[in-house]
């Protein structure tokens, strides 16, 4: 078998993406949603607003704010974690915001507020990409005017093989994670983050493979979206 060939821990060829399904309209009380299943991750995003700011002192004249909270729940990993938001989430939350942002028109909505709320139930590796995918799923479940919807994946170097969607196993035991999102119809890249150390030659086939698996989110997301307007349109949406 040749290097190229060679399956991971999870069985799992290198440029196999974990099973992943995306749900849009999952919360009746959210102007919108989505649930994610990438692989073990279970990540729950809703969306509110366009609203009126709060404090008020955060209002910009010309364009809409854009709130995002990221938050595991303290039976999400394997080690109970503490209900408080850590740190690492306060960055994670910044990290989305930052990257959902080009794709929404704020100047449509000025002195308001957008609310984006990520709850992950269950974290297998990758979860900052599963979010932005949900999130981004849910805006546009929300109506909100956006230049395209944001899809992110990761790709990685696993014991010296380039592979595309690392898990939780191969985080922790791998030589380099590189998150990365963009806009699919623009190639926009509106993240982009490295942990680990890459040759220029495995950097390069590791921004292709996170694109390639970026492509094929895109579809899950239109999908999902589809699925929920044709529901809706046929007066089958759910309670």
């Amino acid at each position: 078998m040749s290097k190229n060939n060679i399956e991971r821990i999870s069985g799992r060829a290198p440029d196999e993406l974990r099973n992943v399904s995306i749900k849009a309209g999952v919360i009746k009380n959210a102007d919108g949603s989505a649930l994610i299943e990438f692989g073990k991750n279970k990540i729950m995003a809703a969306v509110f607003g366009p609203k009126e700011v709060h404090p008020k002192h955060m209002m910009v004249s010309d364009r809409a704010i854009i709130k995002c909270r990221y938050h595991m729940m303290p039976f999400s990993t394997d080690t109970r974690k503490r209900p408080n938001i850590s740190r690492r989430e306060i960055e994670i939350s910044k990290v989305i915001r930052e990257a959902l942002q080009p794709a929404i028109i704020m100047e449509d909505y000025p002195r308001t507020a957008i609310e984006i709320y990520i709850e992950i139930l269950q974290s297998d590796g990758g979860s900052r990409c599963a979010a932005i995918n949900a999130a981004s799923t849910a805006l546009a479940d929300a109506g909100i005017n956006m230049r395209d919807l944001v899809a992110a994946c990761a790709a990685g170097k696993v014991n010296g093989q380039v592979v595309l969607d690392v898990d939780d196993t191969e985080d922790k035991t791998g030589e380099a994670d590189m998150p990365i999102a963009l806009l699919p119809n623009t190639g926009l890249i509106t993240l982009f983050q490295l942990d680990g150390n890459l040759s220029k030659e495995e950097f390069d086939k590791a921004l292709e493979l996170g694109k390639t698996g970026c492509d094929k989110l895109y579809k899950l997301q239109r999908d999902a979206l589809s699925e929920k307007y044709f529901n809706d349109k046929n007066g089958n949406k759910e309670e």
